[in-house]
């Protein structure tokens, strides 16, 4: 008979209400017991000390509901609003065990997940750096998805995606775990992946699933998502230009989006200097893109008001954010 493998988690959090309904799925999951359940206080100011700051008041301690099966083996760590990469390094080095299950904060595991984590764990050959849960986004039926519920079903084929994924701590360790250079919770699981498939270390995909509910999201959140093209870069400059194939992430838009933000920029200039000719023709360029991008992302949708109205503004405004 196998000995079930001796694994910790590692959740990073913002404080969300949805870190309360993950703790109590996964006190109810059957299974064996994680050793250790590390919740990484990553809001801002959070652990600081009264006194220390002239800014904002810190936060209120974090007090999660914790099921009773977690009592005394849950604990709370403070990363000083840093980042996932660096909330993830600072809990996994706060725990023991051989394996090392991190889960985002708004996920939902569901019946039997410890049991198929363990499952999934056992017997895996020394080489095998981790295993990747397989993650279900939920979607309303009989309606098309919003362009940011589309955005969030991407998840269910991204590759390493850490909302559901297992380490060993020999290979975190091997390659000094996250690149804290990534600030978002964006880039910093593909690098991570990279670096050790570079080591012959690879990650496998596992049997079990875990839920990913869409979170409510203001209307401008696909611009402010845009700021992850500086992470994009820094990809670029460390594992080649071939670093989207290598990991499995989809082509990006972003020479559409510099050609109508340079057309937009000749069109203002062009307008100031008095060349109407030249102004017009910049203009037509920039409409013409910025059209071609709202389509694009009103066509798969419910196109319901709010939602013409949303990829119209943010269409307007998401090249140049990018």
């Amino acid at each position: 008979m196998s000995v079930a493998p001796r694994y910790d988690v590692v959740v990073p959090t913002s404080g969300r209400a949805s870190l309360d309904v993950l703790l109590a799925a996964l006190g109810a999951a059957d299974g064996p017991l994680p050793e250790r359940v590390v919740l990484v206080d990553d809001r801002p100011g959070a652990g600081r000390r009264a006194g220390t700051a002239m800014h904002a008041a810190a936060p209120a301690p974090l007090s999660p509901r914790v099921p009773a099966v977690l009592t005394g083996r849950t604990f709370v760590v403070c990363s000083g609003s840093r980042g996932p990469a660096a909330a993830r390094n600072l809990g996994w080095r706060a725990t023991t065990a051989p394996w090392v299950a991190f889960l985002d904060d708004d996920v939902i595991p569901p019946p039997g997940w410890r049991a198929e984590l363990a499952a999934d764990l056992t017997g895996l050959g020394s080489r095998v750096a981790g295993s990747q849960g397989r993650i279900r986004v939920p979607m309303a039926r009989g309606t098309a998805p919003t362009d940011w519920q589309r955005n969030v079903s991407g998840l269910e084929h991204a590759r390493w995606a850490t909302a559901d994924l297992a380490f060993r701590r020999a290979a975190l360790e091997a390659v000094g775990g996250f690149d804290e250079r990534f600030p978002r919770a964006y880039r910093e699981d593909s690098d991570l992946g990279l670096r050790l498939a570079a080591r012959g270390l690879p990650i496998v995909v596992g049997g079990r699933r875990v839920l990913h509910p869409v979170s409510p999201a203001d209307r401008w959140v696909s611009v402010r998502k845009q700021a992850g093209n500086a992470d994009d870069a820094l990809m670029r400059a460390l594992h080649g230009p071939s670093w989207r194939e290598a990991a499995g992430a989809p082509a990006g838009r972003f020479a559409r989006h510099a050609a109508t933000t340079a057309a937009g920029i000749v069109a203002a200039g062009a307008a100031v200097a008095g060349r109407r000719r030249v102004a017009a023709l910049a203009g037509a360029a920039w409409v013409a893109g910025t059209a071609e991008l709202a389509w694009a992302r009103v066509a798969p949708g419910p196109r319901t008001p709010r939602e013409l109205t949303t990829m119209a503004l943010t269409s307007a405004v998401l090249p140049a954010a990018a």
